[in-house]
């Protein structure tokens, strides 16, 4: 089965592109929310695991319990938290993710949003690893049009979820989710028009075979 990681800095339509690219190629779409079964097995999300540690009021606890809350940054939803469960540690929780991640991968393939795909699943066979990327003042604006801000909302809702994906893939996998050797294609989709982003990662998936 075909595999696609996408990792998008906020402001990319990575949320659009992702599914459409699922779509195309007949395989499931992923996206950065830890699926139910994943919340159900920990007992807690990552935000809350991180409230419990002495490191959610400062530095990295206080960036990543922050991405808990940016807007498709969603690591498991507080509605999934079983009052009176010990919560595991944010490193155990990111264990139980890249095993979903490997599984479903080999089972049944898919589009994978986020959440380090192209690092997790590097060694998956034929997988093709995407980034979606483009300069602050473009991503600002296509935020701002699409999603109904202000230019000074937007710059802050992009500086937010930078620092807060930036950190969260250099503390767990110590690489710059930035660094285009970790992916085949590096696409800006401020500039390409989202059909022709899914077009391009289509005909990229296919030619792996």
């Amino acid at each position: 089965m075909r595999v696609v990681t996408i990792s998008a800095t906020y402001g990319t339509a990575g949320g659009h592109i992702g599914p459409a690219v699922a779509e195309r190629l007949g395989v499931p779409f992923v996206d950065r929310a830890i699926p139910s079964a994943v919340s159900h097995e920990l007992g807690c999300s990552l935000e809350e695991a991180l409230a419990h540690d002495d490191r959610a009021e400062h530095g990295l606890g206080r960036l990543l319990s922050g991405a808990m809350r940016l807007p498709t940054v969603t690591f498991g939803g507080v509605d999934m938290y079983v009052p009176g469960a010990m919560p595991l540690a944010p490193e155990e929780f990111v264990r139980r993710t890249e095993r979903m991640l490997r599984d479903t991968a080999r089972g049944q393939g898919g589009v994978f949003l986020g959440r380090a795909g192209a690092v997790v699943l590097a060694e998956h066979p034929g997988a093709l690893h995407v980034r979606l990327d483009a300069p602050v003042k473009r991503r600002i604006r296509q935020t701002a049009t699409l999603g109904e801000l202000s230019e000074r909302e937007a710059r802050r809702v992009i500086e937010d979820n930078d620092r807060a994906r930036t950190a969260y893939v250099r503390h767990f996998y110590r690489v710059d989710p930035a660094d285009p050797c970790l992916y085949h294609l590096v696409i800006d989709s401020t500039s390409i028009p989202v059909q022709t982003c899914v077009e391009l990662i289509v005909a990229a998936a296919e030619a792996l075979d």
